[in-house]
């Protein structure tokens, strides 16, 4: 282990790394863990990684946890990385892939982030962990704290898809449902976790999950032999998978293993929420609430996100961008994306899949370009989003 400090994202004032931390205590933004990577490239090698576990502990010099005795696991990590080759024909693509988290413990990408926040919560002597969730993030925390041994305390709101609450249940976490949105639930955790002894492991609200989504990153260039695509698109509610991932790309340069290069990133959102989107198209620094969010893909249904300076800046310095899907193309691209690949994709995933159409009929993807889709979960969490024909 060859964690160093935490960091504040907006003025980089440096904090302690060793005790429990949520967001920076300056600007009140998110913390980046930091590393000696002269010391963890000693181990940590491309040669070295032939003959690892097939997990994201894989990367174990870069990743925050001192003792193997505190690592909270499931088998995360290490998904497919797919050809898609009958989709890349009928575009015109040679080289398109679809990234399919779905294959992680609780059937998500977020699976990633809550090894490393529970792992570090049992570290440090945490018993009692909350989250606001929309779903998926839910499901991670109520099997890695079962997992861990802790309590785990969930909000969502009432309108979540019902796989995702029966999933915490049986898991045995304590689930509160909110008429609102994840941001009403956030609200409840934070005027409640002081009286209740909680710890807060929302989306960037602690370090240690984007340590986990930054694996990502590294698993990309490997399974890619050490390089990176063309293009990325991902679905941004929180955004903590595309903020992990460009702090991934900055360490492996660093390490030695990629040059300065870097894939053009794209952000998706659906057009009922997309904070993001329309502060790219106007040039702002932060993005302001989407007032009224909506959209059937419950992912996406994040009206402000505490990482927006970041993922805009990593958007803007890719030379990518930002672009909004209505939720009738996600539906219908899921069944496009199933038929032709069999995967069966969440709405969010399909997404990208509507976004990179968009995006090649613009001429801003190439044909000769390597172009990643990320699937974060399974279409099985979203039934309620597919009606039977």
């Amino acid at each position: 282990m060859h964690l160093t400090h935490l960091a504040c994202t907006l003025c980089g004032q440096t904090h302690d790394a060793f005790v429990p931390q949520n967001v920076s205590t300056c600007c009140s933004k998110p913390l980046f863990a930091h590393y000696d990577l002269a010391a963890a490239a000693r181990t940590l090698t491309k040669d070295a990684l032939r003959t690892r576990e097939k997990s994201l502990w894989r990367y174990r010099e870069v990743l925050p946890v001192k003792s193997e005795s505190d690592i909270v696991t499931l088998g995360e990590g290490w998904t497919p990385l797919l050809p898609a080759p009958r989709l890349g024909a009928k575009h015109g693509l040679k080289k398109l892939f679809i990234k399919d988290e779905a294959q992680n413990p609780t059937a998500s990408f977020k699976a990633r982030g809550m090894t490393t926040a529970v792992s570090m919560a049992k570290q440090f002597g945490l018993t009692k962990l909350a989250v606001p969730s929309a779903g998926n993030a839910a499901g991670a925390l109520a099997a890695y704290a079962a997992r861990a041994g802790m309590e785990a305390h969930i909000f969502m709101p009432r309108d979540t898809p019902r796989a995702n609450i029966i999933e915490c249940e049986q898991m045995g976490a304590h689930v509160t449902l909110i008429n609102g949105l994840i941001t009403d639930c956030g609200a409840e955790v934070a005027k409640r976790k002081a009286g209740e002894g909680w710890f807060d492991v929302s989306t960037l609200k602690e370090p240690y999950r984007a340590e986990g989504k930054k694996t990502l990153g590294y698993e990309l260039a490997e399974q890619l032999n050490w390089t990176l695509p063309d293009t990325i698109l991902y679905p941004t509610g929180g955004g903590t998978g595309l903020i992990g991932m460009w702090k991934a790309f900055d360490e492996m340069e660093k390490l030695g293993w990629i040059g300065s290069a870097r894939p053009k990133m794209f952000t998706v959102q659906a057009t009922g929420c997309q904070p993001i989107v329309r502060a790219f198209k106007s040039g702002e620094k932060f993005a302001a609430e989407h007032v009224g969010a909506q959209t059937k893909a419950s992912g996406l249904r994040v009206p402000k996100a505490i990482g927006d300076f970041i993922m805009l800046d990593a958007l803007r310095k890719s030379g990518g961008g930002a672009i909004a899907v209505r939720d009738e193309e996600m539906i219908s691209c899921t069944k496009e994306v199933g038929a032709a690949e069999g995967v069966f994709t969440a709405p969010e995933g399909a997404a990208c899949y509507a976004a990179m159409k968009q995006l090649l009929a613009a001429n801003v993807v190439h044909s000769e370009e390597t172009v990643v889709l990320f699937n974060t979960s399974t279409g099985l969490k979203y039934l309620e989003c597919y009606g039977s024909e």
